[in-house]
């Protein structure tokens, strides 16, 4: 892992969007974009976690001027070799505390990406961040999963979300301090590699209290970017919060 880049170094970075290729479809980006280009309007657009360009690149093809912070330069490496990954900004940073020039009608962060910091006062700093790149009336998105606490059993801390012959993966929680890790085990020529990356997981009632702290109310909240409802079954949420204008 290169020094510096967290846990999305060159060994997540070279294999990152064929491991996560649902998250790649036309199905799943282009209605996140259309959220995003749509509360952009004439405005600029500011990623958090900007990562290879999964979001940005088809938002700056929209004609939408984006800038992305992430820590990672093995990723953003990946950006910058794709097409039109010249078009997008990157700042190297921590996206909770690293400031750029300019001010932005949309801030969002996506694909759980919040979960990343792995304390409250990281992920509170990262609400105050975003609210100070954001224009009045400009609004802060978050794409993150519903904790599947609900799946535990009691005496058990971890839940499977992939099995094959050659890969297994899954999420350990501990319910007292909200910190999970997500968990790969791959077969390589008959070897297992194990690799470990820490979260912290936030409910979304939290969230709302961090928007309240960072001056931003609430705006929408869904299930997904196809704005369908959010409901106590759901697994995930989009949540919309506004700087209010003046």
């Amino acid at each position: 892992m290169r020094e510096g880049d967290g846990y999305f170094g060159e060994d997540v970075a070279a294999t990152y969007d064929e491991s996560a290729a649902e998250e790649f479809r036309p199905d799943v980006v282009e209605p996140a974009v259309d959220v995003l280009a749509e509360l952009a309007g004439d405005g600029r657009a500011l990623e958090l976690g900007v990562g290879t360009g999964r979001i940005a690149l088809p938002l700056a093809r929209r004609g939408v001027p984006v800038h992305g912070i992430d820590l990672s330069r093995a990723m953003v490496a990946r950006l910058r070799a794709k097409p039109g990954g010249d078009a997008v900004g990157v700042t190297i940073g921590d996206f909770a505390t690293t400031r750029v020039p300019g001010t932005f009608a949309v801030a969002y962060l996506v694909f759980n990406t919040i979960n990343n910091l792995t304390t409250q006062d990281a992920q509170v700093a990262c609400f105050h961040n975003a609210a100070a790149h954001l224009r009045p009336g400009g609004c802060f998105v978050i794409e993150v999963g519903v904790p599947a606490l609900r799946r535990l059993p009691p005496g058990q801390n971890a839940v499977p979300f992939h099995i094959s012959p050659t890969r297994w993966a899954f999420d350990t929680y501990d319910v007292a301090t909200q910190a999970m890790s997500s968990n790969y085990v791959t077969i390589v020529g008959g070897r297992a590699e194990h690799r470990s990356i820490p979260f912290r997981y936030v409910w979304p009632a939290e969230l709302d209290l961090m928007a309240r702290l960072a001056g931003l109310r609430p705006r929408d909240r869904w299930e997904g970017w196809t704005r369908t409802p959010f409901t106590s079954e759901s697994h995930r949420h989009v949540s919309i919060w506004e700087k209010p204008a003046g």
